[in-house]
């Protein structure tokens, strides 16, 4: 292996992204260590078992996904369940700064071995999100948002399914999360643009199909329990020692919680005056706690009143057009 950077490979601690490509060939890939992001996602939360292993995989796939973003902004992905998991939510932003959470169906019983489709698809109306939301929009402009169906016995699949029909990029992915960590590999066969440079320097289109398809024989080799157990540089050498890939400075993924009192007090808006006073009658406080990080912010009936100042009409506050003076 040849590297691009004076970060040799294997040195790199915590929480960590790798990127690589293939020399002379339109093929990359990328390797994911999530722990200590991991562990702060779980730690206000008591998710089943198999929620925690489907949460965790979304989370390695965020950041591998993320880690290509050409804007300043964010990937949102969610899965829309209609059975005991109702939804879960990975945000990721160019940055690698993460967060995720899940909503389970009230009341709900869910075993350790369940199924993708046992939690999300028993009625075949789930949905996967993907939603690039631009952080510095123009006036007018809307966050892009793709859904598909559920189409997929695992993580994985609906996500490569995702990529080959919205798109149309060849993507392999390989995942695995437990208590303690959230790994994943992405490699991925890139569309090659015709230019003026030298062809003799290039890879031919079949040379390319042919460094793509080893590489995913490669990725294939892999499986949940060797992705659990081995850190991302020891795989990297054991999968790829035969090939000549350039190595790229290692990333940093970090949990971060972008909720603020401004936004909780935006939603209550949302709500609108009638229900806010009707819901402090019965409570005399709002307490709201973010799904994503667990912050709790409390508002009263002063809290509120100022929330809603700001409605207060023009006519309300200056005479009407027919006065005299």
């Amino acid at each position: 292996m040849t590297t691009e950077t004076s970060s040799p490979l294997g040195t790199t601690a915590g929480d960590t992204l790798q990127k690589f490509i293939f020399d002379n060939a339109a093929v990359r890939g990328e390797l994911v260590e999530i722990s200590d992001t991991w562990r702060e996602i779980q730690a206000r939360h008591g998710y089943p078992k198999a929620v925690r292993a489907v949460l965790g995989e979304m989370v390695a796939a965020g950041a591998l996904l993320s880690a290509n973003l050409k804007f300043n902004g964010a990937i949102v992905m969610q899965i829309h369940g209609d059975g005991p998991v109702r939804l879960l939510v990975v945000e990721c932003d160019a940055d690698l700064r993460m967060r995720a959470t899940a909503k389970l169906a009230p009341d709900v019983e869910i075993a350790d071995d369940a199924s993708l489709t046992e939690l999300f698809n028993v009625g075949g109306k789930g949905r996967f999100v993907i939603t690039l939301d631009p952080a510095d929009k123009v006036p007018g402009q809307q966050p892009y948002q793709g859904v598909v169906p559920l189409d997929g016995d695992s993580m994985a699949t609906v996500i490569e399914n995702y990529m080959l029909r919205s798109e149309q990029m060849d993507t392999r992915l390989w995942l695995a999360a437990d208590d303690g960590v959230a790994r994943g590999l992405l490699l991925q066969k890139l569309p090659r643009h015709s230019g003026k440079e030298d062809q003799t320097k290039q890879a031919t289109e079949a040379e390319d199909l042919e460094t793509w398809n080893r590489a995913a024989m490669l990725g294939q080799t892999l499986k949940r329990e060797e992705l659990l157990s081995t850190d991302i540089a020891t795989l990297m050498r054991r999968l790829f020692w035969e090939e000549t890939i350039r190595v790229f400075d290692p990333l940093q993924p970090t949990f971060h919680c972008s909720c603020n009192r401004e936004k909780v007090g935006n939603m209550l808006k949302m709500l609108g005056r009638e229900e806010v006073d009707s819901a402090l009658a019965e409570l005399g406080e709002l307490g709201i706690n973010c799904d994503f990080c667990g912050k709790h912010y409390a508002f009263d009936k002063v809290d509120c009143a100022q929330l809603f100042a700001s409605e207060t009409t023009a006519e309300a506050v200056m005479p009407p057009s027919g006065s005299t003076h």
